[in-house]
């Protein structure tokens, strides 16, 4: 007798990373396993769910309608069994996360060990990047993303904003002097961004009389990785743009100055999301939450969004909705 629970938990998980080899790594089974479970599946319903060749996997008109019914009928099953246990503190499984590296080490990762407090028995599997992510090709739960969201399939709930810093070296300054005007930017240096969704060099940007200006100040190295980006400032190469939140110990030591404080860079706005089409599970309500309330509590994250939106589209037209 087929276990149907098993049978659609392994449908949706094939579907979702659509692979049958990806399906069976992540939900630690045999591949061989994974493809009799859809056959027999396919048997009991009398109809074919998915095509498979050897370059590709597609699902059919009834896969696809299977697909919607069954990812409601699990989602409902573990609300119910959350519930009849009368505790989050139960709530056990894999949650797969993303998230940036400014993000992660300067705020989620140091406060781990109270969402293991919380929720013993969740086993995190947690990437730190700055690449774009799928959700769903790469079976990942939720991710933590900064800056407005693309019209891209996925829910979000909004954690905040994080403020960010103009600042440099005190070698950097020695050697360049300390800038006194926006204009002045022109006779500096500065370590740049690369945005992760078009490869492209990120202009400086700050909040003038309301409205949000884009600087370009010349450079002679592009990063992607935060926590490298925020080293090269360290060693003296240029002007940078770091979140607060991450640069915070160093202007504290002194191993950063503030740069132009009068202008402050525009807020980034950064959101935690997860597939659009699913019912939130347990395990990442509890981690949403707990997101949430690390977020409202620290410092350089703001909760207005007031002027933000309007900022941020000033900024970049074509990526605002």
């Amino acid at each position: 007798m087929i276990d149907r629970i098993q049978a659609m938990r392994t449908f949706i998980r094939i579907v979702d990373t659509n692979s049958f080899t990806r399906a069976a790594e992540s939900l630690a089974i045999p591949r061989a396993t994974c493809t009799t479970i859809v056959q027999n599946l396919e048997a009991l319903l009398g109809t074919q769910l998915l095509v498979r060749t050897t370059r590709r996997l597609s699902v059919t008109a009834e896969g696809a309608e299977y697909y919607e019914r069954c990812a409601q009928i699990l989602a409902d099953i573990d609300d119910m069994e959350s519930s009849l246990r009368h505790a989050t503190d139960n709530l056990s499984g894999r949650l797969r996360v993303e998230m940036p590296g400014a993000v992660g080490t300067a705020l989620v990762l140091p406060a781990l060990d109270d969402f293991h407090t919380r929720y013993p028995n969740i086993d995190l599997a947690i990437g730190v990047s700055n690449r774009a992510v799928d959700l769903v090709g790469e079976a990942v739960d939720c991710s933590i993303q900064l800056g407005e969201l693309p019209d891209s399939g996925l829910a979000a709930r909004r954690l905040g904003t994080i403020e960010h810093v103009t600042c440099a070296s005190p070698g950097y300054l020695a050697r360049y002097g300390m800038p006194t005007s926006l204009d002045e930017l022109e006779n500096h240096i500065a370590v740049n961004c690369m945005s992760s969704r078009n490869g492209r060099s990120v202009d400086f940007d700050f909040e003038v009389g309301g409205s949000a200006l884009n600087v370009k100040v010349n450079g002679y190295i592009k990063m992607t990785d935060e926590q490298a980006y925020l080293t090269c400032g360290l060693q003296g190469l240029g002007l940078i743009q770091p979140a607060r939140i991450a640069a915070q110990p160093y202007l504290d030591s002194g191993q950063l100055r503030e740069v132009l404080p009068q202008w402050k860079p525009v807020p980034m706005p950064v959101s935690v999301a997860y597939v659009k089409n699913r019912q939130m599970s347990p395990r990442v309500r509890a981690f949403v939450d707990w997101l949430a309330q690390l977020f409202e509590q620290a410092e350089g994250v703001s909760q207005d969004m007031s002027r933000v939106r309007q900022l941020l589209r000033g900024l970049h037209p074509d990526e605002v909705s």
